[in-house]
């Protein structure tokens, strides 16, 4: 070999030698840093996957915080839409001496149209169920102005039969109002049902406390047949029903259908709460309906005070209303019925001994402790029925109109064969047979809130 090729292979072996000396380090080091760099990625990517969870349950905890939030703007709408609705289906009563002298009827076809009224008070609970599994919301919009509408155009009724069977439809109605529009309450009052229902309720008595006022502004500015000029104010509340609550549902949460079999926890709710209602409300049923009566052909009492002191028991009965199911949310809802019961009947046996400026007095504890178990019942049968509150509701009203003419019908014969003084005393005394059926009621969760 020549020293030329020698020098050229040492030439190369060195160099090759150089290489792996120097080229071995360095690509451990760069292997190093390049597994570094993956580890601070490998962090950096499980870091951004925790920040998306955490964004995510914050995301659904958000979303069910604001499910469960108390829709004040909402259930305000409705319980105005409920005061005008009833409003007007409490019309019949006030114009009942204008129809008995137009179509000639005796006392007792007149006081069967109110009847007629309640008939479809048997459908509600058709109506509830169906409320529970189709978009019904759309009953509940258009019912002020289809109530509206029937209601002041009886004074065009021809006829007896003419008048009944508008009045059946009015009804049908009403129904189609009362049904669903509590499981729609419920549906945005989140965990204060009771406060929902207290809007609710004091929105209806308040129509009906008006309503009488109403028809006399209405008959002596047009007469009876003139009345159809009011029919205004129940397509004005529908159209502004219809703008806000086209996406509001009365439907049943499906989450919840784990729940026992429906007929039983209908026969838990509904059994005792028939007999509270049957013994508890005879006194206000009675009062309510017999008032009047009472004032001017016992206690002597001109007509005028006499109806001016049935409407300030019903304004005290929308406060009552406002603070019962509110109350409930907070301290329980037994607790509350049982206080209103023990309230009720105590007032009741004071008025039927007082006069002056005491019985004003009176009036206003009686007639809010009457009518503040109204949202509370409400209250209860949603809180028992969370799937089915449509259906809930409408067998409620079923009882309210079975129980209310029931015991109207008790008083009126305690009435005729004891004096109605005497009847008054007998039906509060009555009414705290209620107290140890309240303690069957089902139980529901006491909620405390900061900012009650």
């Amino acid at each position: 070999m020549s020293i030329s090729n020698r020098n050229a292979t040492q030439y190369k072996t060195l160099e090759s030698a150089e290489t792996t000396v120097f080229t071995t380090p360095e690509k451990s080091r760069i292997r190093r840093q390049d597994e570094n760099h993956t580890g601070v990625a490998s962090i950096a990517d499980r870091g951004l996957s925790e920040l998306q969870m955490t964004t995510t349950v914050a995301s659904m905890e958000s979303k069910v915080q604001g499910d469960e939030e108390f829709q004040a703007n909402r259930i305000i709408l409705i319980s105005g839409g409920h005061f005008v609705h009833d409003s007007f289906s409490a019309f019949i009563a006030p114009l009942l001496p204008l129809l008995i002298d137009r179509l000639g009827l005796s006392l007792l076809l007149a006081g069967s149209l109110s009847v007629f009224s309640l008939l479809p008070s048997l459908l509600s609970p058709l109506i509830g169920y169906l409320a529970d599994r189709f978009t019904v919301r759309y009953l509940v919009i258009f019912a002020p102005a289809v109530t509206a509408t029937l209601a002041t155009l009886i004074g065009f009724m021809p006829s007896y039969g003419m008048a009944a069977l508008l009045l059946f439809t009015m009804g049908v109605s009403v129904m189609s109002f009362h049904a669903p529009a509590p499981a729609m309450i419920a549906h945005i009052a989140g965990d204060k049902v009771g406060r929902g229902m207290s809007f609710f309720v004091a929105g209806g008595e308040l129509g009906r406390t008006l309503a009488p006022l109403l028809v006399g502004f209405g008959v002596a500015q047009w007469g009876i047949e003139g009345l159809w000029r009011l029919m205004c104010f129940g397509w004005l509340a529908t159209f502004i029903l219809f703008i806000r609550l086209r996406d509001v549902s009365a439907k049943r949460d499906r989450g919840m259908s784990k729940a026992k079999p429906l007929p039983k926890r209908i026969l838990r709710v509904f059994a005792p709460l028939f007999g509270v209602m049957l013994f508890r409300n005879l006194s206000v049923s009675g009062l309510t309906a017999f008032m009047v009566v009472y004032l001017v052909n016992v206690r002597g009492y001109e007509l005028l005070p006499a109806t001016g002191a049935l409407a300030l028991y019903g304004l005290a009965g929308v406060a009552g209303a406002l603070a019962g199911g509110t109350l409930s949310d907070r301290f329980g809802r037994r607790r509350l019925v049982a206080l209103a019961a023990i309230c009720s009947a105590v007032f009741m046996l004071v008025f039927v001994h007082v006069d002056g400026p005491l019985l004003i007095a009176v009036l206003l504890g009686l007639g809010a402790a009457s009518f503040s178990v109204t949202p509370v019942f409400q209250a209860l049968v949603q809180d028992q029925l969370p799937d089915n509150r449509a259906t809930a509701s409408g067998i409620f009203f079923l009882y309210e109109y079975g129980v209310r003419a029931f015991n109207i019908m008790i008083t009126g014969v305690l009435g005729d064969a004891l004096g109605l003084q005497t009847a008054f005393i007998v039906a509060a005394l009555v009414s705290l047979i209620s107290l140890p059926l309240i303690m069957t009621l089902p139980a529901a969760p006491v909620v405390r809130h900061e900012d009650f």
